[in-house]
């Protein structure tokens, strides 16, 4: 492999693109973008039950993409690094441009 490529580092970024592969966890991304929520806030805009959104909140934490702070009983969750939400939204423009030439080539296979 040319020097170039550090295979340690390519493996940590697969990991964490990994954390983004599930729609619950890219949607409490979005919920957090505008700032920290309660789980209850998550499971309510969710509509998910506390475990599910509880289990995908642990994934998001051991992988350094959310941070949290409690209050009492309640734990607050929080993204990491804002650069996060900037991610996710190249990603969802490339997204809506791959639709957007998926759609112009059907309308030009259209007999």
């Amino acid at each position: 492999m040319p020097d170039k490529y550090n295979l340690e580092l390519y493996k940590l970024k697969a990991e964490l693109c990994k954390t983004f592969s599930d729609p619950k966890r890219l949607m409490i991304i979005s919920e957090l973008r505008s700032g920290e929520k309660s789980v209850g806030d998550l499971v309510e805009a969710l509509g998910s039950p506390q475990s599910v959104v509880s289990r995908h909140l642990a994934i998001l934490r051991s992988r350094g993409v959310v941070e949290t702070r409690r209050d009492g009983v309640c734990i607050y969750y929080r993204l990491a690094n804002s650069k996060i939400v900037d991610a996710c939204d190249i990603v969802h423009q490339v997204l809506l441009d791959q639709i957007s030439r998926n759609r112009e080539i059907a309308e030009k296979l259209k007999v």
